[in-house]
């Protein structure tokens, strides 16, 4: 099945490009990349995209010169300015300029996604915000609320995003890395045991008292949520 949504990275740090159209692409989103700022302001107007995630420091257009040059050719796609300049001024500029939202960097991915996928609910395109299921767990995406077997479940932001991400690629194993990657910092530090806290709690809180346990651990790998029977 074809990606339900196309979006474009303006941006010219390579490391973050590939970071974010990895990112986007596991989450079933077509992406195109633009290392520079005429490359994006050409692609941005005459592609339809479902939203352009933008940053304002790029060679031979800045950022904010493609974002006017996105609005001049009376393009209406949601932008996101992605930007290491996140004083108030920067982002009131790129505001009334016309940019959608602006968030700074660093970043975490699981935020830059909750986003994308705000801008696109509020335009009214893009893919429709489900209910995940895996065998007696839910997780209602737009109200950010999980239930096992009916019981609601309290979650932090960082315990549901991973938690949400686990569902997503059930019955796959991920590995400590790509589980940082998807949902802390790009600049994280990988030497942590953060992501085995964060399960250990997920775990207290879907599995114990339940039927079976969802959570898996792949020994010397990292982790799976594996659907009961498979």
């Amino acid at each position: 099945m074809a990606p339900a949504m196309r979006l474009l990275i303006v941006e010219d740090e390579t490391r973050v490009a590939e970071f974010l159209k990895k990112g986007f692409e596991a989450e079933a989103i077509a992406v195109d990349v633009a290392p520079d700022g005429r490359d994006g302001a050409s692609l941005a107007r005459e592609n339809d995209y479902d939203a352009v995630v933008l940053d304002l420091m790029l060679p031979g257009m800045d950022g904010l010169a493609v974002l006017e040059s996105i609005r001049a050719a009376g393009k209406k796609t949601p932008v996101l300015i992605l930007s290491a300049r996140g004083a108030v001024e920067d982002r009131v500029k790129g505001l009334d300029l016309g940019a959608d939202d602006y968030l700074p960097k660093p970043f975490a991915f699981a935020e830059l996604l909750a986003r994308v996928r705000a801008l696109m609910r509020r335009q009214g395109e893009g893919e429709r915000v489900p209910v995940l299921r895996v065998d007696d767990l839910t997780l209602d995406i737009a109200t950010r609320k999980a239930k096992r077997g009916g019981r609601e479940i309290d979650l932090t932001n960082k315990e549901f995003q991973l938690l949400e991400y686990l569902v997503r690629h059930k019955n796959r194993v991920l590995s400590r890395v790509l589980i940082i990657e998807h949902i802390w910092d790009m600049q994280f530090d990988g030497g942590t045991n953060v992501v085995d806290v964060v399960i250990n709690r997920l775990r207290r809180k879907i599995d114990d008292g339940a039927k079976h346990a969802l959570i898996k651990t792949a020994r010397g790998v990292g982790y799976l949520l594996e659907e009961p029977g498979k």
